[in-house]
This record gives structure tokens, C-alpha cells and sequence, in this order.
């Protein structure tokens, strides 16, 4: 009897009960009746969540707010005084040195901000060139800022799941959509940065893979982690480790985890008809987690197993030949000095 419709976390699939071992098939079924994506077929992938170790693409325009950013050594500033003496005008960008001071010229001398706002160094400035100037009008505004640190780049989400930003924190983004940890990474900025523009991308998809299992003929199966970016098929995944070995047979499938049931999904793959024919009906779209599991050539695995027997003896009775040899070239008259020169004794 056939179950119709196995929904899990791979999409709408029709199976039959497997014989013997408790594992659901999709084989022996009309390939028109079964429900999977494949070549020709292909779905589109849920929202992109974010797992460890992903590593990201973060691009942030940080813009520090004038009103609150308070002014250190390095940082500079655009000022502008009007009414100072017309032979030594204070115009242009100052740098704060490292004291914290700004030097606004020969007759002016040094004023003291850091620490304070523009706004407040504003009226600090005023407050020092009155009593030189005659009422001087002040104008101050931030150029650049010293000590920010760089955020663009690629992060790696780390084993807790968060991102790190240097010295504005870390902000936990396992489990989100890019579009949900464009706006944690916004709010964990606002307070450094106003009207902060972010935009985050996938760099590497390193949270989410397909596996190759190669069958070894009974010397080992040969195991390839390909990332899973959501468009592979199973000749994509092949082509990435170059297709079959000499030990592999043309038997293979698909073996799936079923989110629904302890019994996983298998679909046979007729790699012949994909190669030879262009047959795209078993050229299935490859899931997270799917295992491509590529048996091996019984003839070869048989030859192998006759080899592991063998071999062993082999080497016994090379030994024990070895040793009868060197045994019967050292015994008897061999070393005789009377035989040198192919004499018998009388």
C-alpha cells in the first residue's frame, strides 16, 4: 500500500513502504506520480537562515551624530570665524591634537575640546576669541572621527551563533533571516551611529551541506562535504568530485531525512539514463542533508574480500619459503671447501 504525500522540511514527496528494513522508497513508482524537485523541476528554497559557521558580508555606512558625538584627540573639524582679523583668519579643518586641544592660529592660541560636542565647543570658541574679537560668530561641524572602527567586511557567525563587531559587540543572529539580522545589527549600532544604513549577505554557506558516499569495494568508503547553496542536483554533486570511482557501480540513490517520520526517503538515481540519455527524471534537486550514496561493484568488493583472506597466508607461506630456502642453501655440503671447483671427496 502506498502513503501518498511524506511532507517534511524536503517538500511533498510520494514513497512506499520499504521491505525489510524499515526504510520508506520512492522507487517502483511511476516517476510522473513522485512529487520531488529534480532537474527540470526545481523548487526554491525557504528563507536562508543563518547558522554557524556561515560567514557574512556586513556593509555599514556609520554616520556618528554631531549632536552627541563627543570630540577627541585626532578627530576633525570644519570651523569658520567670522570677525577674526582679516590677516589671520581662522578658516578651514582643524585636527584635535593629542592633548585635546585645537590651535586656531599664532594670535588665537590653543582652546581645549575634547570631550565636548560640537555644539559645545562652539560656544567654547566664542567664549575664548572674545576677548580678542569684536562679537565673533562661530561655526564649527565634524569632518571625520578618529578611532572608528571598521565593520564592512566578512564576519564568521561564531559557535554561540553571534557575530562579532569589534568594539560595538557581538549581536546573536543563529536562526535569522538576513533581513532579521540586518535590523539586530541596526539597533546594536544606533547607539553609536545615527540613521546607520546596513545591509548583510551571505559570503559562504558553510551551515548547511550535502554528502558523497562513495562505497570503497571493502576498503573503506570514501566520504566529500559539498556545501549546499540551493540549486545542486545530483549531476551537480557528482561533477564536484568528478564523477564515479573504478570501484563504483552504476547503483546508486538518494538517501533523505524525513523531518516527519524516523524512517528516511529513498530515491534510486539511474545514472545512465542522466549520462547517456539526458533522462532528468531521477537528476533529483539535492536538499540539506541529502546523502548520495554510490555503491560499489560487487565483483570488485568480492575480489577485495578474497584479497583480505588471502593475504595473510600469502605472507606466511612467503615467509616459510623464504625460511626453507635459506635453511636448505646453508645445510649439507654447500659450504663445503672440498666441492669448490665441482670435485667430490674420495
Amino acid at each position: 500500500m502506498l502513503f501518498a504525500c511524506a511532507v517534511g522540511s524536503t517538500g511533498c514527496q510520494v514513497v512506499s513502504p520499504s521491505r525489510g528494513r524499515g526504510i520508506a522508497r520512492a522507487d517502483h513508482l511511476p516517476f510522473e506520480n513522485q512529487f520531488v524537485p529534480r532537474e527540470l523541476d526545481k523548487v526554491t528554497a525557504s528563507m536562508y537562515r543563518i547558522e554557524p559557521p556561515d560567514i557574512l558580508t556586513i556593509d555599514v555606512q556609520q554616520n556618528v551624530s554631531q549632536a552627541k558625538h563627543e570630540l577627541q584627540a585626532g578627530d576633525i573639524v570644519s570651523l569658520n570665524v567670522n570677525g577674526a582679523f582679516p590677516d589671520e583668519p581662522i578658516f578651514g579643518d582643524y585636527q584635535v591634537g593629542v592633548g585635546g586641544e585645537i590651535e586656531l592660529g599664532f594670535t588665537y592660541g590653543l582652546i581645549h575640546v575634547a570631550g565636548q560636542t560640537t555644539q559645545q565647543a562652539t560656544r567654547l570658541v566664542e567664549q575664548h576669541l572674545a576677548s580678542q574679537l569684536r562679537s565673533p560668530v562661530v561655526s564649527m561641524s565634524l569632518r571625520s572621527v578618529a578611532g572608528i572602527q571598521p565593520i564592512s567586511g566578512e564576519h564568521i557567525v561564531g559557535p554561540d551563533g553571534t557575530v562579532t563587531l569589534g568594539q560595538y559587540g557581538s549581536v546573536q543572529v543563529a536562526g535569522l533571516t538576513l533581513d532579521e539580522a540586518r535590523g539586530m545589527i541596526a539597533s546594536q549600532l544606533s547607539g553609536d551611529f545615527v540613521d546607520t544604513k546596513v545591509s548583510v549577505s551571505v559570503f559562504a554557506y558553510n551551515s548547511k551541506a550535502i554528502y558523497v558516499v562513495t562505497q570503497g569495494g571493502g576498503l573503506g568508503d570514501a566520504l566529500v562535504r559539498l556545501p549546499y547553496t540551493g540549486n545542486e542536483t545530483v549531476m551537480d554533486a557528482l561533477a564536484q568530485i568528478n564523477g564515479t570511482s573504478y570501484v563504483s557501480s552504476s547503483e546508486m540513490w538518494i538517501a533523505r531525512p524525513n523531518r516527519e517520520s524516523d524512517k528516511p526517503v529513498r530515491l534510486p538515481i539511474d545514472w545512465e539514463a542522466i549520462t547517456q540519455n539526458a533522462d532528468v527524471r531521477t537528476n533529483y534537486q539535492l536538499l540539506p542533508g541529502d546523502r548520495v550514496f554510490i555503491a560499489h561493484s560487487k565483483l570488485v568488493a568480492f575480489d577485495s574480500a578474497i584479497a583480505k583472506f588471502t593475504s595473510p597466508l600469502e605472507r606466511i607461506l612467503g615467509f616459510t619459503l623464504l625460511g626453507t630456502g635459506t635453511a636448505s642453501r646453508l645445510s649439507g655440503n654447500v659450504l663445503d671447501n672440498k666441492n669448490l671447483g665441482g670435485g667430490f671427496a674420495q
